[in-house]
């Protein structure tokens, strides 16, 4: 009874308080009554008005006092409620604080560990089968060159433009897709700037669509050997880079500009060179490939600058991601082509293939690392590759060695 009246009192005060307020008039109105019924003698009273008032002064002064005593501590509530309140706002301020540090931390290391781990194991197969690196001779980009989205940044601010090299301009206006295959390749060394104004040069041409088409007939010879000829991997990394320019060109226009470019007639015409591809491709081994087919990123890009990625099945599609999962633009592709939502099932089949570096790679790229947590993967890896390093001289490090150095 005592808790349920606190409660009241706690909850309606002033309600409390105007009762409390009220008590003196009730006890004059009862004294009345009482001097009514002492005149008319109707009862014999035992009781004396001085004990009745004293009674009820008394249960009035207890009614205050309890009801002050309940305002202190409501007071004291609500200060204790405001300063734990205030305490745990600036405790979850310091732990999101402190977590947004640790994430960007764990990303910088992720990306050093990354990095070691594929320079290590590149320079291991490297040794292994001893073939010469690959550092750009043959016409891949290094890492420190401009990738396709710096480029695009570039042209939209405007700051691109045919400054080094304006031949690129003259050979698309003159529409020389050999000439300008050619120019490409004499300039290997300076492939960051050429990427850089090809997109513009581009413009220059009467149809940039119909130029680039025509660079990708030599991309399939008869008779070379494309796994082996030095000259063929440059033409079709050029190949690559001048689809990847022109989706950077496309990407600055408005749709008016862009459906008149891509026109019905030139997206059957791509359609036709990717239905030729597509059989060659089924002959690709993705261990061969080891995530780095030139071909299979020639195709994927192909469908995406050209949008035609409607006319191929997704699982088809998807299947070919292993293949160019080293490759730096898989994971953009793969969103150009709508196929984010077949990234677990890729990246399962790179797990189980031992492919785990490239795994964590999309993960990241596709935030799918609750899912595919990375550390265990990383160490999955390093585990296989401690038990296929072969014995090392004393003194020289293997590269699984390096690695873990480096982590």
């Amino acid at each position: 009874m005592s808790f349920s009246f606190s409660f009241y009192a706690m909850e309606d005060s002033q309600s409390v308080a105007t009762l409390i307020g009220s008590t003196a008039s009730k006890i004059q109105q009862l004294q009345k009554a009482f001097a009514e019924l002492e005149s008319q003698r109707a009862l014999t009273l035992n009781l004396r008005w001085k004990e009745l008032e004293e009674h009820f002064s008394g249960l009035e002064k207890s009614l205050k006092r309890r009801f002050h005593e309940l305002e202190d501590q409501e007071k004291e509530f609500e200060t204790k409620t405001r300063k734990a309140r205030e305490m745990l706002q600036k405790r979850e301020a310091a732990v999101v604080a402190k977590e947004q540090s640790s994430l960007v931390r764990l990303q910088e290391k992720r990306d050093a560990a990354v990095f070691a781990i594929t320079n290590a194991l590149e320079k291991h197969r490297e040794l292994s089968s001893g073939q010469p690196a690959d550092n750009g001779d043959n016409g891949e980009l290094s890492v420190e060159e401009k990738q396709p989205e710096d480029i695009k940044s570039s042209f939209e601010n405007g700051n691109l433009e045919v400054k080094s090299y304006p031949q690129l301009v003259k050979l698309c206006e003159e529409m020389d897709s050999e000439g300008l295959q050619k120019f490409i390749s004499d300039n290997r060394k300076n492939l960051a700037a050429l990427k850089e104004e090809i997109p513009w040069a581009l413009k220059a041409a009467a149809s940039p669509a119909h130029l680039v088409l025509e660079s990708l007939e030599g991309f399939y010879p008869s008779e070379v050997d494309g796994k082996k000829d030095a000259n063929l991997l440059g033409l079709r990394r050029t190949c690559i880079m001048l689809m990847e320019c022109l989706s950077v060109l496309l990407s600055n226009l408005d749709m008016v500009s862009v459906l008149a470019l891509i026109s019905e007639d030139i997206k059957e015409q791509a359609k036709l060179i990717a239905e030729e591809w597509k059989p060659k491709l089924d002959a690709l081994d993705m261990d061969a490939s080891n995530g780095n087919s030139l071909e299979a990123h020639a195709f994927l890009q192909l469908i995406d600058t050209f949008g035609i990625a409607s006319g191929f099945n997704e699982e088809e599609l998807s299947r070919l991601i292993p293949m160019v999962s080293r490759r730096r633009q898989a994971a953009d592709l793969c969103r150009s082509l709508g196929l984010s939502e077949k990234m677990p099932g890729v990246i399962e089949v790179l797990v189980k293939n031992g492919r785990q570096i490239d795994a964590v790679n999309l993960a990241f790229g596709f935030e799918l690392t609750e899912q595919f947590s990375p550390v265990p993967l990383l160490k999955s890896y390093l585990k296989e590759a401690r038990k296929a390093s072969s014995p090392v001289k004393p003194g020289n490090a293997s590269p699984t060695a390096q690695v873990c150095f480096l982590l």
